[in-house]
């Protein structure tokens, strides 16, 4: 029994915890207070209409609702959603705005059904591809949009130049060019001399261990000496970056920017990425000079070169042009990392391991976009003949 039959809510006012009553019209008349402190009541409530409900059409009417809050309301959606699931069909009357947007809040949402099993290991393989290769379609999306901002944000820069943050750009370039130079002149060195000592093992089987000055000489000033640069440039300043500013959203502080009525991407993108393009040139020299220093020490110690011959050799080996090669590819190379590290740092959720996920996904995608594109560089520079 639902309790006893009332004729309209005559009576509702009176009642004090929860209460549901049969109107004569057959309506379900709730009554009281549908509060927390009550809780007893409710669920006992709810129980009598859950008991009239399956394949009915109900129409409950809460204008007799003295007072109804989170626990009153989530109780009441929850009911109906049992008897709806069991086939019939509920409807609310007479509810207050107030309520209505509580039952609004508290109404339930149908959960989204699980994925259907893969099955058989080439649909799972195809499958992973084909979300992989989505993935980077969408991820080189994302990147033409923010280069797009970043165009337009030096474009603002330009026309307003007070607006230019020169201290932080200079702070920048300290940390992408000046304290980075020692890793980079180090490990040039040493990559210099390994390619030399190998190629002079290889040529001294035919004589020709004097030609590992035109081996070094082209390989380290074209291709090597920027993509050496490149790489640890992703690995130490694009992680930076990535952190930095995924840092920066975690504490909210680009959120900050925001409400301050500044832009974030003027303020933190610009000059990071313009010491980048400025910085890793400079970098990119000063690593091949370094590379070419380490082989030619080798060429001496194991190829038995005077250093007149190195000298010599490379000054006929190598021309300027070899040298715009290697130049020419770093700005582009820069870009491409501050571009990735940026939107990495941007894509940085609120927990430590998103943090972590993003600054390595920065390092990867940087250093993979900058062997395409020395790849792509080289292909050109080879149909030009330059």
């Amino acid at each position: 029994m639902l309790g006893e039959r009332v004729s309209g809510r005559a009576g509702a006012e009176t009642v004090d915890g929860a209460h549901v009553a049969v109107a004569a019209d057959g309506r379900l008349v709730l009554a009281g207070r549908w509060t927390a402190d009550a809780g007893a009541a409710v669920e006992a409530a709810a129980a009598r209409i859950a008991a009239a409900g399956p394949g009915a059409a109900l129409v409950v009417d809460l204008s007799g609702i003295l007072r109804l809050d989170t626990l009153g309301a989530w109780v009441l959606e929850r009911t109906r959603g049992e008897i709806e699931a069991a086939g019939g069909r509920v409807t609310y009357a007479g509810a207050r705005p107030e309520h209505r947007i509580l039952l609004g809040e508290m109404s339930l949402r149908e959960p989204e059904a699980p994925p259907a099993l893969r099955r058989g290991r080439l649909h799972a393989a195809l499958d992973g591809t084909g979300r992989r290769v989505a993935g980077a379609g969408k991820d080189i999306l994302t990147g033409i949009a923010f280069l797009g901002e970043v165009v337009a944000a030096c474009g603002r820069v330009a026309a307003r130049p007070s607006s230019f943050r020169l201290s932080a750009f200079v702070n920048q370039i300290e940390q992408v060019a000046f304290r980075g130079a020692p890793i980079i002149v180090l490990i040039s060195f040493l990559v210099g001399g390994i390619v030399a000592q190998q190629g002079i093992f290889q040529l001294q089987r035919f004589g020709a261990q004097a030609f590992v000055v035109n081996l070094i000489g082209l390989l380290i000033l074209r291709e090597l000496g920027v993509l050496l640069t490149s790489i640890m440039v992703a690995g130490r300043s694009g992680s930076a970056f990535t952190a930095e500013i995924g840092s920066m959203r975690m504490r909210e502080e680009v959120d900050a920017l925001r409400v301050m009525g500044l832009d974030p991407v003027e303020v933190l993108i610009v000059p990071r990425i313009l010491a980048l393009v400025v910085g890793l040139p400079m970098l990119t020299l000063i690593g091949a000079l370094a590379a070419l220093l380490g082989g030619g020490l080798t060429a001496m110690l194991y190829g038995g070169l005077t250093l007149d011959q190195f000298l010599a050799r490379l000054q006929a080996a190598v021309g300027l042009h070899h040298v715009f090669v290697g130049l020419i590819k770093a700005p582009f190379m820069a870009l491409t990392i501050g571009i990735i590290a940026t939107i990495e740092g941007f894509a940085v959720e609120g927990s430590a391991e998103s943090l972590g996920r993003h600054v390595t996904a920065s390092v990867v995608k940087s250093i993979f976009m900058v062997i395409v594109l020395d790849g792509l560089f080289a292909v050109f520079f080879a149909a030009i003949d330059f």
